[in-house]
């Protein structure tokens, strides 16, 4: 029972993911679902992204938390368009949350969406949001196990970010085992090691994300 039970669950998100992904594309609104564990630095590399292209484009956030609106306060701060969504106990975000939050931004106006996942590396990457593109992060205090020990979440991303690498001194992590591993469960990553408090090859990251918004615009 549980297991036919989870898979209705899973399809009916399926299908409102479907809806999100058509309304977004028809738009031609890259959108990005960033996942980690609680505290890989999601919310501090919107901050730093809002910071370097936020006079270049217009950038809505779609910030999920269990509790609190203390970082979807952050990301207003950092002057992006921002809608909280608080799930209350859920471990990750779903469809029908995601389509109820973008009714509450003003999506024509955007070339760049994100949604900032509940932390947590196993139930969000079940879920289907509608999104464009999948980035991981981890962080460097986590350590470099990561990839072997929740491998499902690395499947269907299209990039891979290692933050905090300014930690690297005082940790015992490797940070070419965590690409290494990452790259196994899923060659196609772009992987990105970066420091959003130093700012360390953080211009790698941002044209990344430029190019993604140069294309899905001129497909859109």
């Amino acid at each position: 029972m549980e297991i036919v039970l989870a898979s209705k669950v899973l399809r009916a998100n399926a299908e409102v993911a479907d809806e999100n992904r058509a309304r977004l594309e028809a738009l031609g609104l890259v959108t990005l679902n960033l996942m980690s564990s609680p505290g890989s630095g999601k919310t501090s590399l919107l901050e730093r992204t809002a910071e370097a292209l936020g006079g270049e484009m217009a950038i809505g956030v779609v910030e999920g938390d269990i509790q609190t609106t203390r970082d979807a306060e952050r990301i207003e701060r950092a002057g992006l368009a921002c809608v909280q969504i608080q799930t209350e106990g859920a471990c990750h975000l779903s469809a029908p949350m995601v389509r109820d939050a973008l009714g509450r931004l003003d999506l024509e106006k955007l070339a760049l969406l994100f949604i900032e996942n509940v932390g947590n590396l196993v139930c969000p990457a079940a879920f289907d949001l509608g999104e464009t593109h999948r980035v991981v992060l981890a962080s460097v205090p986590e350590g470099d196990d990561k990839p072997a020990k929740y491998p499902e979440i690395f499947l269907d991303a299209a990039a891979f970010v290692v933050n905090k690498t300014d930690l690297v001194p005082h940790t015992d992590c490797d940070i070419e085992r965590l690409k290494a591993d990452a790259l196994s469960i899923n060659p196609e990553l772009w992987v990105c090691a970066l420091s959003c408090r130093t700012g360390e090859n953080l211009d790698a990251w941002l044209d990344w994300v430029r190019g993604l918004v140069r294309t899905g615009n001129a497909q859109g």
